[in-house]
């Protein structure tokens, strides 16, 4: 299987090479190769999706499948698979999100709920206006990944290094309650591996990708992150009310119970593990992403 990444530097992208690669597959990424990071098994084509006079290479190119974690204009998004279309066989998998849903999404919202408007420029409305224009140029060959809360090694969001790094300085850590709250997430790994498995399977359409609602919870989260730094912090749980900061911003990866988006934590994944979604323990990404931090603070 010949593999184009767009990107291929960074967390989500970064997971596609390295799964791709321990298939055995032949990989290719396009970036501007300012990434510190590149795999020694991996090909990399220096260009700029922003700029179509460095498309060259990708014209002449043939690949299986493309993965795609852009988020930026949609119009970038158009330029570059005009070009790809004829060159690729089976899937252009776009990586997107369940942002695209329209605000604020339905509890146990299906790949069926209504859609953002393209008519700004705020992230989900790019994430909209990506799909469709890979779906304008790849038809029923186009995979859309609508991605929940994505964590694991080389998160480059600081969602869960937020609270790792809280807990291993010790002391009384404020922990957002209720601590039974449930939680959706998937490691990038597993969204990684669900995306080259669908498309080698020739799947197409949207797929809500992430954990079914309960695969975690604060406790469980923050009590995982708490021994595997040490376990010499104490969680103070605090009920909603008095919890200080932004949810979800502030106090990452944590929506109350009340708060509008909380269906964000309650997306309907039943497609997607019907396809063959199978999220690792969480104990295993939690101790995944400190052995990275760890070694990078």
């Amino acid at each position: 299987m010949r593999l184009l990444v767009l990107g291929g530097t960074t967390f989500a992208g970064r997971a596609v090479v390295e799964e791709a690669i321990a298939r055995g597959w032949a990989v290719t990424t396009f970036n501007r190769g300012r990434g510190a990071w590149k795999h020694p098994d991996a090909e990399r084509i220096i260009g700029d999706r922003l700029d179509p006079e460095t498309f060259a290479p990708l014209a002449a190119g043939e690949w299986d499948v493309v993965v795609d974690t852009w988020s930026g204009a949609p119009s970038a998004t158009a330029a570059i698979t005009g070009v790809l279309a004829e060159r690729v066989r089976q899937r252009y998998v776009y990586v997107s999100s369940c942002s695209v849903y329209t605000p604020p999404p339905r509890p146990g919202a299906d790949e069926t709920a209504p859609l953002v408007d393209v008519d700004d420029d705020e992230y989900a409305a790019r994430k909209r206006g990506s799909e469709l224009a890979v779906e304008a140029a790849f038809g029923d060959r186009a995979l859309f990944l609508r991605l929940g809360l994505l964590l694991g090694p080389h998160e480059d969001v600081g969602r869960l290094p937020f609270w790792l790094t809280q807990l291993a300085a010790g002391g009384d850590v404020i922990a957002p309650g209720p601590p039974d709250l449930p939680l959706q997430l998937i490691d990038a790994r597993d969204m990684a591996r669900f995306a080259l498995d669908a498309a080698t399977a020739g799947r197409s359409g949207a797929y809500n990708v992430v954990s079914r609602r309960g695969h975690a919870t604060m406790r469980t989260l923050l009590e995982a992150a708490r021994d595997v730094t040490g376990g010499g912090a104490r969680l103070v749980w605090t009920p909603p009310e008095e919890v200080e900061g932004k949810p979800w911003e502030e106090v990452p990866i944590w929506l109350p119970p009340d708060h509008e988006y909380a269906a964000l934590h309650d997306i309907g994944v039943e497609k997607a593990h019907a396809a063959g979604l199978s999220p690792r323990p969480l104990e295993e990404t939690v101790r995944d992403t400190w052995q990275w931090l760890s070694k990078s603070i």
